[in-house]
């Protein structure tokens, strides 16, 4: 393929990336083009493969432009070395390389906050920095068009119960003995013998709970399952397979299950005695336990990419709002053939975060963003914070999840995760935010502040208390979690020499305040280009305690100094004037929302093209002042989660 499209190409890195936002029919490798300051007509005379030219032009850019860069500002210390534990030596042999593209991201990050070069080393231009952004930026589109690696994966821990709850009615503690979950964007899909017999022995459980013996009427349930006529078994078995698996089973899966029913027959047991087996080979079956698509119909191989077949959407769809399986109306449209259509996706994604089971969004994706998840197993000082018991742990929880399910139910712009005049409260919650006079009974209810320092996420008490130490606030804990959890940037970890304030010489830092003791770390350079941009952030929300209380002093006994400057000169002198700067930063906010909940939607990490979906997302989601249900519809109607590879 040859295009011979001869279009003048910007001479500006800012003419670039507008030729890129503007509406174009060009494809993504001329774009890469354009943001390396590549001539798009030239190149294409030298070669007819686009992705070649874009390959070709990136690695001239690094040979000519980033190579330079990086013996200037960094080889001194990143080259051979490994200062910081960062080094580029094997990165610069092979620079479009996948595996590479987190170091190029943690150096662009570093380049950007200008926290590299340290400040006692030259300097590159403002021209050169946005040089090296944008070749870092323009190596997501060598990536073609691509949906991601498909992930056919197991129910979590929380899903199971959940569907079981929904097929059956037992209570989703049914499934409490299972083991956790590991964290993050994926989950693991491994069947252990140890879990099989777990997994025998809840399906045990439910039958035994939801079918009546053989001498006793059937239960409702039981009815609902098997009906009215037990002597039609194939129908028994696909309406089974059909609820169980999410999906119309094929009739292979159903003759499997036949199977089943025969051979108990044949051992001698009663029909009821074989449709119980029967029960229980679709409720261990790799069908019930993972997500799966619809076996293939036909010969034909399939394309490389396809679209998710309206079953599987509904799936994806479901487990990512609710955490359980589809009800009847998401069923019903992918019987139809309906739920693909992108209007139809988002009137679902709105009916359905009106609904109760939407909590389960903050349960599986908030709590996690917010680092909650392990508010419930903190360790505290109970001689110093005596409050941090199991109720005020619950009531801090919740004013979370409420907190989140407002912004997303009142459609509200992200930019109030941060900067808000509300919050969910009770009686056992109120003394941290001290309006226990204003606030009482169990029940959680909104609360308007008066006082701009509260409200959003920097100041809410679960969040202050979980990046906090046991005995004290650490305001390096509270700027790391506002940089990387908010706005996406990643520190890195600090050295292992490093010793912590309570190995400073006492005598030394007797008469300091712990702003001045957290400020000596600044004296050391490896320290000093991190700590100078996540120590104000920290210190902006020292005014409150490690559980969330309001202070002006702080453990040493020393007056409370909240002022700082973040880069750009932006100056503040309180929570109130920070929180603002921060939710300034809503392009930020949006993309490193965007990335998290994509990759949590997928269960997968992020990787190449979705570098280009994450753009595009953020895009639309900033035309519409940045609304989250927006941003969930965005996601949802995107291309990695409606299509699938069908072979790796």
């Amino acid at each position: 393929m040859r295009i011979v499209e001869n279009t003048p190409v910007p001479a500006t890195c800012e003419e670039r990336l507008s030729a890129f936002s503007s509406p174009s029919p060009l494809s993504s490798f001329r774009t890469a083009l354009l943001l390396m300051g590549c001539s798009f007509a030239a190149a294409l005379a030298q070669e007819p493969n686009p992705e070649a030219v874009a390959r070709a032009a990136a690695k001239e850019t690094f040979d000519k432009q980033v190579v330079p860069f990086l013996q200037t500002y960094c080889a001194a210390c990143h080259d051979k070395k490994q200062k910081g534990g960062v080094t580029f030596m094997y990165a610069k042999r092979s620079p479009g390389s996948p595996a590479f593209r987190s170091v190029w991201k943690s150096a662009l990050s570093q380049v950007e906050t200008e926290a590299m070069p340290p400040e006692d080393e030259k300097q590159p231009t403002p021209e050169e920095r946005k040089m090296f952004e944008d070749w870092v930026n323009g190596l997501k589109y060598l990536s073609p068009k691509d949906p991601g690696a498909f992930v056919i994966r197991r129910l979590n821990k929380t899903e199971y119960g959940n569907t079981l709850h929904d097929l059956f009615g037992v209570s989703p503690q049914i499934a409490k003995e299972l083991p956790d979950e590991v964290s993050g964007a994926g989950y693991l899909n491994s069947l252990s013998p140890v879990l099989m017999e777990q997994y025998l022995g809840i399906a045990n459980e439910v039958l035994d709970e939801i079918l009546a013996p053989e001498d006793q009427p059937p239960t409702e349930i039981q009815a609902q399952l098997f009906g009215p006529d037990k002597n039609n078994t194939r129908q028994i078995a696909e309406s089974l397979a059909r609820r169980a698996f999410r999906r119309p089973p094929s009739s292979s899966e159903v003759d499997v299950l036949l199977q089943v029913f025969a051979l108990a027959k044949d051992r001698g047991q009663t029909e009821s005695q074989a449709l119980r087996l029967m029960l229980k080979a679709v409720l261990v079956s790799p069908q019930f336990l993972f997500i799966t698509p619809a076996p293939p119909t036909g010969t034909e191989p399939l394309p490389d990419i396809v679209p998710l077949d309206d079953h599987q959407l509904a799936s994806r769809l479901s487990y990512f709002l609710w955490a359980t399986l589809p009800d009847a109306e998401l069923s019903g449209l992918a019987d139809s053939g309906k739920l693909r259509q992108a209007d139809i996706l988002r009137a679902q994604v709105r009916r359905m975060l009106k609904d109760p089971r939407s909590r389960a969004l903050f349960d599986g994706f908030g709590a996690q963003w917010l680092g909650l998840d392990k508010l419930a197993t903190k360790t505290f000082d109970s001689k110093k914070f005596p409050e941090m018991t199991k109720p005020l742990r619950s009531a801090m929880y919740d004013e979370a999840r409420l907190f989140f399910a407002e912004v997303i139910r009142e459609n509200r712009s992200l930019t109030a995760f941060i900067d808000s005049d509300f919050s969910f409260l009770n009686e056992t919650l109120a003394p941290i935010y001290g309006l226990q006079e204003t606030v009482t009974g169990p029940k959680m209810r909104k609360v308007t502040f008066t006082d701009p320092n509260r409200g959003g996420i920097l100041a809410m008490p679960g969040v202050l208390a979980t990046t906090s130490f046991p005995n004290r606030t650490s305001p390096v804990n509270r700027g790391v979690w506002v940089l990387e959890q908010v706005l996406g940037q990643h520190i890195p970890a600090a050295p292992p020499n490093v010793p912590s304030l309570e190995k400073q010489d006492k005598k030394k830092v007797a008469d300091l305040t712990l702003r001045q003791r957290t400020e000596l770390h600044r004296t050391d350079p490896v320290c000093a280009n991190c700590h100078k941009i996540l120590d104000p952030i920290g210190f902006g929300l020292e005014n409150f305690d490690a559980i969330g209380r309001w202070r002006d002093t702080d453990e040493t006994g020393g007056k409370i100094d909240p002022t700082g400057e973040l880069p750009g000169d932006k100056r503040f002198t309180s929570p109130q004037e920070l929180k603002r700067i921060i939710a300034g930063r809503s392009e930020d906010l949006c993309r490193n929302l965007t990335e998290r909940m994509l990759a949590y939607a997928l269960c997968r990490p992020l990787e190449g093209y979705d570098e280009i979906v994450v753009d595009q997302l953020t895009k639309k989601i900033a035309e519409d002042n940045y609304r989250m249900q927006t941003l969930i519809s965005a996601i949802v109607t995107s291309y990695p989660f409606t299509h699938r590879r069908t072979k790796e």
